[in-house]
């Protein structure tokens, strides 16, 4: 993955300047809040909240149990497991199995876990190419970008933008309905299909009682780049598994809703193995690679919770700092809230250190989490572990003085005076220069309202 999120203080300077970015971005989003609200009317939001968190805490306290039950499942279906510490090892697996196929070209469905890997341009490398199939990741592959939103990845982009470059890149004419550039990116995608052979996906949920890998998607592309190829690859998480389709019932009531606003996504495919003799459709061979990369040094910690996210983009939609910068000012493949989160926690505080502090801490993502992870209160822990281990000395005397000063009542109104004296010069400003460049001035009234109170103007 070429993560870019130690240059967040430049990034988001850059997009927050870009108007149509913006528009973009706030019609996008505004929309896809309305339709969840409008989905979640016919159902019982916070038991199913309930019940998927419940089920996700269970399932990550006994993930080695869970992946043990499901390796078993998977091998006996006929399936080829491999367990990968880091994205190096990943790519290292995914390239000696295309190669033993000889494989040229691969299409890939929409996998978040395959963009943190950064197995498309991995495998350029080594003159394989590999064609994003989902319409969203067509879109921004064609423009040389990553992905600025977890499930809908052009979502940065008008139609009109759109149309110029499907015009530039596949020849297209200029027109921006969209009923035109799907059938256009279904015209070429289609040609990809009949010659590829080899097959990557992800996975949304794994099924530890059986051994099912099961993919949600809303435009088929899955199907076809796991079942018309000679081999498929299915590089997922290891917080992806869940215990038995019991469990699944319950995320496949909220990952739609949180997602699209949709009951249901169009397509859910539960893959089980390769084909049998008497089959003839399916891939010869499947092979599953468990992706580690970091969060099983998440078990046993506060921050644990945050395996429990199953990648829905609901937190992106609400959060008034994504809206105005986008998913690309992050420099990671997750952004938002959960992404600012995720990105320290997976790659080191020191590749992040910028992006929990992204945040407003307004609690809405926290609010419309489809299994209740405190996304607001992990930042705020997340900013405490960095700046305990980063923070300067004259941060560490400001907010040393700040308790104290919110303890003692006499010191409190004491420092009230000041700041009222201050904010009427040029002073205050001084002192806050990293504040104003880009917060409005705080007006402080003349007077506290304890001093009006004791004068007897409020009674």
């Amino acid at each position: 993955m070429d993560l870019r999120s130690r240059q967040f203080a430049s990034l988001y300077r850059h997009e927050i300047s870009n108007g149509q970015l913006r528009s973009n971005l706030s019609k996008a989003t505004l929309q896809a809040v309305d339709k969840r609200a409008q989905s979640f009317q016919e159902v019982d939001f916070p038991f199913l909240q309930k019940e998927a968190r419940n089920i996700k805490r269970e399932a990550i306290s006994n993930l080695n149990e869970l992946l043990s039950r499901f390796e078993d499942n998977a091998r006996r279906n006929g399936c080829k497991i491999f367990y990968a510490q880091t994205p190096e090892k990943a790519n290292a697996y995914i390239l000696g199995v295309a190669q033993k196929f000889g494989a040229r070209t691969a299409v890939k469905s929409k996998s978040m876990v395959t963009e943190e890997i950064g197995v498309v341009p991995f495998l350029a490398k080594y003159g394989i190419e590999a064609v994003e199939t989902d319409l969203g990741e067509y879109i921004v592959q064609l423009a040389g970008e990553s992905p600025s939103h977890i499930t809908t990845p052009a979502i940065h982009k008008s139609r009109t933008e759109i149309s110029r470059l499907f015009h530039e890149k596949i020849g297209t004419e200029l027109n921006d309905d969209p009923a035109f550039l799907t059938a256009e990116a279904r015209r070429v995608l289609r040609e990809k299909f009949l010659s590829a052979d080899l097959g990557i996906s992800g996975a949304n949920f794994l099924i530890a009682e059986t051994g099912d890998v099961v993919i949600v998607e809303n435009e088929g592309n899955a199907r076809l780049s796991t079942s018309a190829v000679k081999v498929h690859v299915v590089v997922t998480g290891i917080e992806k598994v869940i215990s038995n389709f019991s469990d699944l019932r319950i995320f496949m009531r909220l990952l739609g809703r949180s997602s699209t606003g949709q009951k249901l996504t169009s397509y859910v495919s539960l893959l089980r193995g390769p084909k049998g003799e008497d089959e003839t459709d399916g891939p010869e061979e499947v092979h599953i690679v468990l992706l580690d990369n970091g969060r099983s040094n998440l078990l046993g910690t506060e921050h644990q919770e945050v395996l429990h996210c199953i990648r829905c983009g609901a937190c992106l939609n609400v959060c008034p700092v994504y809206r105005s910068i986008g998913g690309h000012a992050y420099g990671s493949v997750y952004p938002g809230p959960i992404g600012s989160l995720v990105t320290p926690l997976y790659f080191g505080n020191e590749n992040a250190p910028d992006l929990p502090f992204a945040s407003s801490l307004c609690g809405n993502c926290t609010e419309v989490c489809p299994v209740g992870i405190e996304i607001h209160h992990q930042l705020l822990a997340m900013r405490h572990e960095i700046k305990s281990k980063s923070g300067t000395s004259v941060e560490r005397f400001i907010f040393k003085n700040y308790r104290k000063t919110m303890l003692r009542p006499g010191r409190y109104r004491l420092m009230s005076k000041v700041v009222r004296a201050l904010a009427r010069t040029s002073l205050l400003r001084l002192l806050m220069r990293g504040w104003y460049p880009y917060r409005e001035t705080p007006q402080f009234p003349p007077r506290s309202f304890r001093e009006m109170y004791k004068s007897g103007e409020i009674k």
